[in-house]
């Protein structure tokens, strides 16, 4: 699954095309992805103007002239596409147009062109809320601090696990805790701080607190900054693949050397999920 700096590059490639532009079509090619679309969600898009965008956690929020803002989670294998107006294609990572389930036509300040919703297993999904209501949503209301906002430091997270008798690899999990991780940037950010993944969530200290904190920023930034991690369907919105996944220190690299100590690098199972980790390094 996307985890946040997927969305945020997907942000950062759809923003200047989409900021600023008018929906003058909406196609949408079936009646709902993970769940139903909207009711009368064309009628309420065409014609308003894209203001900004946005991303919180893994959602990415598309805020409109009307009032209203488009919430768009990617799912499993969801991705956004833009073709320009002319040259339609050119330069994309292949794709099966079959699964194009929403198609965006803009005319911008600066461009015009399609910007398309491309979700071959259709766990993503669309939803339509008022400005005003946003932070109240059901998709926001109990969610966590972003991890690369000013509110997250080390005392915040500490209230969030000082009851959490759960190994911290699943309470980092918890978008209730901090919003936007997935199980790559935990494993990642974990192996960096030097804390054991099986280690409980309520035991960690302010020495290993801080350093966690520390850690999940630099790799989210890094991330950010490498276009995210290109495993399955993730590709940035000009088709190009993010590149972090050949600097993954230990996550999916069960059985090779631990970057630090050299030790060979472990996979248990929390929690139904995959979790990477060097027992060398991380106590």
């Amino acid at each position: 699954m996307p985890e946040l700096p997927e969305v945020e590059t997907v942000r950062r490639g759809l923003a200047p095309f989409m900021t600023g532009a008018q929906i003058v079509d909406l196609r949408l090619n079936r009646k709902d992805l993970r769940f139903p679309f909207p009711k009368n969600l064309k009628k309420r898009l065409t014609g308003q103007t894209i203001t900004r965008l946005e991303r919180r956690a893994k959602y990415l929020l598309i805020h409109l002239s009307g009032g209203a803002v488009l919430i768009a989670h990617l799912g499993m294998s969801g991705r956004f596409v833009v073709e320009a107006a002319k040259g339609a294609g050119a330069g994309l990572k292949p794709r099966i147009t079959a699964h194009d389930h929403v198609i965006f036509t803009l005319k911008g300040p600066k461009h015009a062109c399609r910007v398309i919703y491309n979700d071959p297993r259709r766990f993503g999904f669309m939803d339509l809320v008022e400005a005003e209501g946003l932070w109240q949503s059901r998709h926001f209301v109990d969610m966590g601090p972003e991890p690369t906002g000013n509110q997250f430091n080390w005392p915040a997270l500490a209230e969030r696990l000082q009851k959490r008798k759960t190994a911290i690899k699943q309470a980092l999990l918890d978008q209730k805790i901090v919003a936007g991780l997935g199980n790559i940037y935990v494993c990642e950010a974990l192996w960096q701080a030097g804390i054991s993944p099986r280690r409980a969530a309520c035991s960690i200290g302010a020495v290993r607190g801080e350093r966690l904190v520390a850690a999940i920023q630099e790799i989210l930034a890094r991330a950010i900054e490498a276009g995210g991690s290109s495993l399955r369907d993730h590709a940035q919105v000009d088709g190009a693949l993010g590149y972090f996944q050949h600097g993954f220190a230990v996550y999916d690299r069960a059985g090779e050397a631990c970057p630090k100590c050299g030790k060979p690098v472990r996979r248990v199972v929390q929690s139904g999920r995959s979790t990477f980790f060097c027992g060398g390094c991380q106590g």
